[in-house]
């Protein structure tokens, strides 16, 4: 039977040792399909979308032509088309985004089908026995694979938001697999927050957002290298290559709750901004992720956010 949890310290208990399912109803999916989908995609973002192939997906993000994050999304590769998995509350801005780049002879269209299905998110070590558990995928997936079973498509994230698994699900059934999972339901955003600070995951609306580039948010990983023009690259290239990246995402201790927002000063000077505050369980102490300038991002680093004196730490805070 799904059960909802009732405080912080059993909804974090239940994520960081077994497994949870977040519904995310305002997180729709996009559907690309056309000869040229794949090239397409190749060259608005940062990701290698070539590379894929059938049963495989990825992150990647469209970047402004300054390489500012637009959007972080997923991809899943099927043989005659790509799912977009958006950030909640975003499907309809990436698909003004994308077709406002296809040009005249570009045989991609994008889909909206946000009416049809949603996504959950599976978190916790125990996710994946959990869905084999319902039939939904095989033992021994792999991470940034994808399986479909029953109208229902899972895939495996473990360097992405907090590790576990994006689950697609037809809107009318979403309940319905809820309550067959026969996991907690993770009705508590200060649990969800606060293991994916202690991790250093970077989140959109927080970290993700269009102050920062990936490489500033901790999304490096998601950026190829070698993989050709794509909007924004040259400047992420030049930074990579000219070691130019001149802030980072660390982490902050403190002994006070911090502010998401407050600006990070050292010696009077702003050096960057407090992006997530969560208290974590594991640590028993307020913690926070910030965007800092170097060297201030140097671990061991002491810094105010705002007026809380507070420790630059290295990622993750916790494991």
């Amino acid at each position: 039977m799904t059960t909802k949890t009732t405080s912080l310290e059993q909804a974090y208990t239940a994520l960081r040792d077994a497994a949870v399912v977040r519904p995310l109803p305002t997180a729709g999916v996009l559907q690309l399909t056309g000869a040229d989908r794949v090239d397409f995609l190749q060259r608005m973002t940062t990701n290698d979308i070539g590379a894929l192939q059938r049963g495989t997906a990825c992150v990647t993000v469209l970047t402004s032509p300054t390489a500012k994050i637009l959007h972080v999304f997923s991809v899943v590769a099927h043989d005659d088309h790509l799912l977009l998995l958006p950030a909640p509350g975003a499907a309809a801005s990436l698909a003004r985004s994308l077709r406002g780049q296809i040009f005249f002879m570009d045989q991609v269209q994008v889909t909206d089908l946000s009416q049809e299905y949603t996504q959950l998110r599976v978190m916790g070590p125990a996710a994946g026995s959990a869905l084999a558990g319902a039939g939904f995928i095989e033992d021994g997936m792999g991470d940034s694979t994808w399986h479909e079973a029953e109208g229902v498509i899972v895939v495996r994230q473990e360097v992405y938001d907090v590790p576990g698994y994006a689950v697609v699900v037809p809107v009318p059934e979403r309940d319905s697999i809820v309550a067959r999972l026969a996991l907690p339901v993770l009705d508590d955003e200060d649990a969800y927050t606060a293991r994916r600070v202690e991790l250093g995951r970077p989140a959109p609306g927080a970290e993700l957002t269009g102050e920062y580039n990936p490489l500033e948010a901790g999304l490096a990983w998601s950026c190829a290298e070698n993989k050709g023009c794509y909007t924004g690259q040259e400047i992420i290239a030049r930074q990579v290559t000219y070691d130019k990246v001149t802030r980072t995402l660390v982490g902050l201790r403190s002994e006070q709750p911090m502010a998401a927002g407050a600006t990070v000063t050292v010696d009077g000077r702003g050096v960057g901004a407090v992006t997530s505050v969560a208290f974590s369980p594991a640590l028993q102490q307020p913690i926070a992720l910030a965007i800092l300038k170097r060297p201030h991002n140097t671990p061991g680093t002491a810094v105010l956010a705002g007026e809380i004196a507070a420790e630059v730490s290295s990622l993750p805070l916790a494991a």
